[in-house]
């Protein structure tokens, strides 16, 4: 399983790394060369349920991209009948005209699941990319319009990739980025594949 919004956390993690060493040469009155520290198409949905949430204030995001999402909050719960359950956290614009979803994928039972190959969408181009979530759509009923996962230059979907089973109990963190819809649009439908359609609010 590989996912990329933690992109963002290492960074950070390796710049703080890099202070800290540069701290304790500078105490000890070093000043040496050793302390670098580089700081590096429309699915069938099954039977299920779904309940949204009303949306909390928006969380700061991330300049280099989306970060790990806050699980205190809920914008919807879609309950699956094979098991899997998707607890939507926030879907938050940013000023670059994207939507970022954040939320949280749980095996609800007590054996291993296996993940839908239908999250990875139908498209030849994304199915070489291996196992995603770039099959999940937003449905902005304003407009008229749905809304795909993003793709980046190379093809690759913008969200989660890597996730092909969950364990027993297991909770994984996602991630799907998005055009944002017009600044009046408050609402849309998350449709992921084989899952009921849930509403969320746009913070």
């Amino acid at each position: 399983m590989s996912n990329r919004y933690g992109t963002a956390a290492r960074r950070a993690a390796a710049g703080v790394a890099a202070v800290t060493l540069a701290v304790l040469l500078s105490a000890c009155g070093g000043g040496g060369e050793d302390g670098g520290g580089d700081g590096a198409g429309k699915e069938p949905e099954k039977a299920g349920s779904a309940s949204s949430a009303p949306a909390d204030q928006p969380e700061p995001e991330s300049p280099e991209g989306p970060t790990v999402p806050d699980t205190s909050k809920t914008l919807a719960t879609i309950n699956g009948t094979n098991g899997f359950q998707f607890v939507i956290h926030t879907a938050v614009r940013d000023q670059g005209g994207f939507l970022t979803v954040t939320g949280t994928v749980k095996n609800t039972t007590s054996k291993t699941l296996i993940g839908s190959p239908f999250w990875s969408g139908q498209e030849v181009n994304v199915q070489k990319t291996g196992p995603s979530f770039a099959g999940i759509t937003l449905v902005d009923k304003t407009e008229k319009k749905r809304y795909y996962v993003l793709r980046d230059t190379e093809g690759y979907p913008l969200t989660t990739t890597g996730v092909t089973s969950v364990q027993a109990g297991e909770s994984i963190p996602m991630f799907a980025q998005f055009p944002a819809p017009p600044a009046n649009v408050t609402q849309v439908d998350i449709q992921i594949p084989q899952m009921p359609v849930a509403t969320i609010e746009i913070s």
